[in-house]
């Protein structure tokens, strides 16, 4: 028997997961650790995580995923890899870290984007880049090259966190068109990597690794690396995505008017289109998706709300950390849609990109202290994520991006019937919850990367379906909520 394994290395946790080559069905999934990662804030708006934790903490999923699933290790004969996006880790000659990753929710770059932006122009940005600099790797490596000039010279390659987790595995420093795509390296209209935006940030083009295909075989696993994982050396690492494109490609979301989303520490609806696509502002961006070629254009229109999960799990922590998510939901029951009146704005996780980048944080308003108890605090929480994620669609739809049906994975804040019910109705949809992860997304198209499976279409296909959320009938009380959210958001934004 043989079986392929996929990772998804999220700031929260690693996934990893066991698909049987043959069936395509998954056999075992884990999540290690039990806790969520902790993630080092240093200084007001900086998220940092060392890469070894990630390395360390994928050790010991890989072995609980073996010692579970009853496998041997060297059965597994090819490795996808999803991971956490917009994060910076830098090596040095030896390979060896030399600064804790500046991860995806990081917002000490946002002047040095914001600068590039206008220096660069905004045109040139739009028509070449999709987006404006803006937040992303590129500006944090030159917050890098700024703030720590002696700890810049040390760097040998700059990565993502899958290339660095692939780095691991076979001792090889590559990256992707995908990867460039989403750390604003890649122009899409020459067709390669931006030396306009390198000129502009005085960075040397041999920082960056080697390119491979995201979906082909980029390395395989060292004697070293397979000693510690319990695996075989030489299997091939045949796929790397960052999360939320590999979200997209397990939901089978691979063409034109195909929409995915997820609700996990962040908050993302992710469709694809088949050209060049981009908000005039840059509050929603556009990347090469999974299956992206000169050929075959295909881009993913991102967009993310970064204060998602991580703003509910902060309401449960700070209510009743020893009530789980479940009874919090049969609780949600006795409050009626729009919470009386109280609200929740749940931009707390830095600077969110449909603001242009303002960091505005998160607000709990309308408080009656006679009327409003715990039960009302968590309704206006996973609303508030809600209308946040409605308020993300409402420019994504005026990109031309089609919302009939969202896809979702069943394992984040879709499984909440009051938030799925919430999205569903205000934007007049169905949401389609799917037994599938991001692990077993990456597991799937490692086969198809590896040569055992013809196409990502082949892969994804056999999807089962869990559950349809279909909208309220009645949608007055969504809409007064919803209104009075936003009422509450302009505020905020105008202050």
């Amino acid at each position: 028997m043989m079986y392929f394994l996929g990772y998804d290395i999220g700031s929260s946790s690693i996934k990893a997961a066991l698909v049987n080559a043959e069936t395509l069905a998954h056999v075992h999934i884990v999540k290690y650790p039990a806790f969520e990662l902790p993630i080092s804030s240093p200084e007001k708006g900086w998220a940092e995580q060392n890469p070894e934790d990630w390395w360390g903490n994928l050790i010991e999923a890989t072995h609980k995923l073996i010692q579970e699933s009853g496998i041997d290790g060297h059965q597994v004969v090819s490795i996808g890899i999803s991971y956490q996006m917009h994060g910076l880790v830098l090596v040095d000659k030896d390979r060896e870290v030399i600064r804790p990753s500046i991860i995806w929710c990081d917002s000490r770059a946002v002047e040095i984007g914001e600068a590039a932006w206008k220096s660069l122009g905004k045109d040139f940005c739009l028509s070449h880049l999709l987006n404006s600099p803006a937040n992303f790797t590129a500006s944090k490596l030159k917050w890098v090259q700024h703030n720590e000039p002696e700890l810049y010279q040390r760097i040998d390659k700059f990565m993502l966190p899958g290339d660095f987790i692939a780095m691991k595995m076979t001792d090889k420093i590559k990256t992707t068109i995908e990867g460039l795509s989403e750390g604003i390296f890649w122009d899409f209209k020459e067709k390669s990597i931006s030396n306009r935006l390198l000129d502009h940030f005085g960075f040397d083009s041999n920082l960056i690794p080697e390119l491979v295909d995201g979906v082909g075989i980029q390395g395989k696993v060292t004697a070293g690396a397979a000693e510690v994982l319990g695996l075989k050396p030489g299997i091939p690492v045949a796929y790397r995505a960052g999360d939320q494109p590999n979200n997209a490609m397990s939901l089978n979301v691979l063409n034109p008017g195909e929409v995915a989303a997820t609700g996990g520490t962040s908050g993302v609806i992710y469709g694809v289109t088949d050209k060049p696509q981009f908000d005039k502002q840059s509050r929603v961006n556009g990347f090469a998706h999974v299956n992206y070629s000169d050929q075959n254009p295909r881009i993913g229109i991102l967009l993310c709300i970064n204060g998602a999960g991580i703003q509910y799990n902060w309401t449960r922590q700070m209510l009743d950390s020893e009530q789980s998510y479940e009874s919090i939901e049969e609780v949600l029951k006795e409050v009626p849609v729009g919470a009386e009146g109280l609200s929740f704005l749940p931009f707390g996780n830095g600077s969110e990109r449909i603001f242009e980048n303002k960091d505005i944080g998160s607000h709990l308003s309308g408080i009656d202290l006679n009327r409003h108890g715990k039960p009302h605090i968590f309704r206006a929480t996973l609303e508030g994520i809600a209308f946040a994620f409605v308020y993300g669609a409402e420019i994504m739809k005026e990109m031309g991006v089609c919302m009939q049906t969202i896809r979702v994975g069943n394992d984040n804040l879709f499984q909440s019937n009051v938030f799925s019910k919430t999205i569903a109705t205000l934007l007049n949809c169905n949401i389609e919850i799917y037994n599938t992860t991001g692990a077993v997304g990456a597991a799937k198209a490692a086969g198809v990367g590896a040569g055992y499976i013809n196409s990502l279409e082949e892969a994804m296909n056999n999807q089962e379906l869990a559950e349809t959320i279909r909208p309220e009938e009645n949608l007055l009380p969504y809409q007064e909520a919803f209104s009075a959210w936003k009422h509450r958001l302009e505020v905020e934004l105008n202050k």
